[in-house]
């Protein structure tokens, strides 16, 4: 399979590094099966022959005006933690040269993947517009906000759609570097994984910090400081709303558009959150479900359950697999 790594200047050093670490463990691996050539023709593209990272390392790379077109380009991110900076960085000539090369080869029938902040690049050429797509969780309220018609669950460590495949932050390169391996052989990707001591992980779901992402929106950020004041009170959308001075509908659409849930989704991930928290502290079940709003612990035991199920899901389908 051919399969070209787009590098960028600013390029993510570790998400650069795992793709291509990955794809030589990979190769090794189906050499030692004994199969004959290369799994992977792996080559390292770019605008520019020279590229430097975002820690300063320098790369050589193959320009993308000659290079040859793959069955796969992957997508690493640009390392930048801030929107504001990584709204500058996608309007820089060379990022937009870069779109025009995925649109062509997307064209020719090449498949694209994208990891972390690099699904940016690939929203950027309207390829994902109506689609579903994942993307760093830090980065979900600009993403949802730039890209109003692409169709984001960042809760997804994965999705694919057709020949456009993203995946979730940061480390979510590993998971995008084994599907593009599984594409050629899901048996090396599976040797792979257990020589790498990789875990599955089908959502981003648990990592997500709710009070992190509240604070890319001012009224939101009042609603989570609201919500953590009065959590042992239980939950009212209208009550909520006249202490921040502004209409129900109002909140609900801003939570939406910001959070891609609803008020009252938002609330019991705290609940979760701070439940969680106090029983690592030795609290009985009881006391913990009155501090978070809940009468009862059947009610919470079964938010938990809810929640915390997803991690269950994963744990069988790693175990069955």
């Amino acid at each position: 399979m051919r399969l070209s790594v787009l590098a960028l200047d600013e390029v993510f050093d570790s998400g650069l590094s795992v793709l291509l670490d990955t794809f030589s463990v990979a190769n090794d691996l189906a050499a030692a099966e004994g199969m004959e050539g290369p799994l992977l023709a792996v080559k390292v593209v770019g605008v520019r022959r020279a590229v430097r990272t975002a820690l300063g390392l320098m790369a050589t790379v193959e320009a993308i005006d000659g290079a040859a077109r793959p069955d796969w380009v992957a997508v690493p991110a640009l390392n930048t933690r801030q929107p504001d900076k990584l709204e500058m960085a996608l309007s820089r000539p060379d990022v937009r040269d870069a779109l025009g090369y995925l649109q062509d080869c997307h064209a020719a029938g090449a498949g694209l993947a994208s990891a972390c902040l690099g699904t940016f690049l690939l929203a950027e050429t309207g390829l994902l517009d109506g689609r579903e797509a994942t993307t760093s969780w830090p980065m979900a309220p600009l993403f949802r906000k730039r890209y109003p018609k692409v169709r984001l669950d960042d809760s997804q460590m994965i999705t694919v759609s057709g020949r456009l495949v993203t995946s979730g932050a940061m480390m979510g390169h590993l998971d995008l570097a084994l599907f593009l391996v599984a594409q050629a052989s899901p048996e090396i990707a599976s040797l792979a994984a257990r020589f790498m001591l990789v875990d599955r992980r089908s959502s981003q779901a648990r990592y997500v910090v709710p009070s992190y992402l509240a604070k890319s929106d001012p009224l939101v950020d009042r609603f989570e400081r609201y919500v953590r004041a009065n959590l042992a009170q239980g939950f009212s959308l209208q009550a909520a709303a006249r202490a921040l001075s502004v209409g129900p509908r109002t909140l609900q659409r801003r939570t939406e558009a910001v959070l891609g849930k609803s008020p009252l989704a938002f609330v019991q991930d705290l609940r979760v959150q701070r439940a969680q928290h106090l029983v690592s502290l030795g609290l009985d079940l009881e006391a913990v479900a009155s501090e978070v709003g809940y009468a009862d612990a059947a009610t919470l035991r079964t938010l938990l359950r809810r929640h915390l199920g997803r991690g269950v899901r994963e744990l069988r389908a790693e175990l069955q697999g």
